[in-house]
């Protein structure tokens, strides 16, 4: 009970900032654009200046799949800033102003602080992911007559992304003050995606010290991860078949994965998120105030 009255509050209090409208305004404008510049470019021909003729479907559905794999990315990284930027004072913010001192007297203990906070942003996320991504799907649909193979497993694991960001900001606020624990967890975010993008390039060129950077990488914070399954989930059936063909040749492309990630490191991920949110109250808990 005390868990849901926390997850209330914050929800309450995250809805008070404006933060909140200016975000919902610039993803409607961005929607719009987005329909505008899929329309326009459906009637855009293939073909030389001299013998334009109409672009055949499979382009056009490549195309349509890049354009949306482009905007998961830009998503992707708004709900992973908004994670570490939400996270990060949700606790240490408290303990600055002193805040948490007049709530833990009550009957509430600090690993329901901890798990109310971290499910009220998790709501928030995924809402927002859904809202968002999902008029995306629905525009691109209309637009460009694309949909991806399974977009609900894409947006699953575009969430869980952010939550991942999310558990490892909570974890160091309880430590951390606010602005630095913002600042390390983005660099930690970007960092791991710019391994895991080396780590493809090191499969492409059968580096093996290369490629251990990415894996590396990935399990120690599974972001890049849950990405690239996110990715293989939007991409047409036949990019994966036409990577597989050429031997993984075409896998150092960030925008495209040469195969999904295994059900071991989809466990290894979920493993992880719940022994970081774990660490997190009990880091928490022994934390003098």
């Amino acid at each position: 009970m005390a868990i849901w009255t926390i997850t209330k509050l914050t929800l309450r209090e995250a809805s008070r900032r404006k933060l909140l409208l200016a975000v919902a305004a610039l993803t409607l404008i961005v929607a719009v654009l987005s329909g505008w510049a899929f329309h326009r470019l459906i009637q855009i021909p293939c073909g030389t200046p001299g013998n334009r003729y109409p672009c055949p479907p499979a382009e056009t559905k490549l195309l349509a799949a890049t354009l949306l794999i482009l905007l998961m990315f830009m998503f992707s990284f708004v709900l992973a800033l908004g994670a570490a930027f939400l996270g990060a004072p949700s606790i240490a913010g408290d303990v600055e102003s002193g805040l948490i001192l007049a709530i833990l007297p009550r009957p509430i203990r600090r690993i329901d602080v901890v798990l109310g906070k971290w499910l009220g942003l998790s709501i928030l996320l995924a809402l927002y992911a859904a809202i968002a991504i999902g008029m995306e799907l629905v525009i691109i649909r209309f637009a460009m007559n694309y949909q991806p193979p399974h977009p609900i497993l894409a947006v699953v694991f575009v969430v869980l992304e952010a939550i991942t960001v999310l558990t490892l900001t909570l974890a160091a606020s309880t430590r951390v003050p606010a602005m630095t624990c913002g600042i390390v967890v983005l660099i930690l975010f970007g960092v791991t995606w710019i391994a895991g993008i080396a780590g493809s390039v090191g499969a492409a060129l059968h580096s093996t010290t290369i490629q251990s950077i990415g894996t590396v990488s990935s399990l120690i914070l599974p972001t890049d991860g849950l990405w690239r399954a996110a990715v293989y989930n939007l991409q047409p059936a036949a990019v994966s078949l036409l990577q597989a063909s050429a031997g993984g040749r075409g896998s150092n492309d960030p925008f495209f994965v040469y195969s999904a990630p295994s059900g071991t490191y989809l466990l290894w991920a979920f493993a992880w998120l719940l022994g970081l949110l774990a660490i997190a109250a009990w880091s928490f808990q022994r934390r003098e105030l």
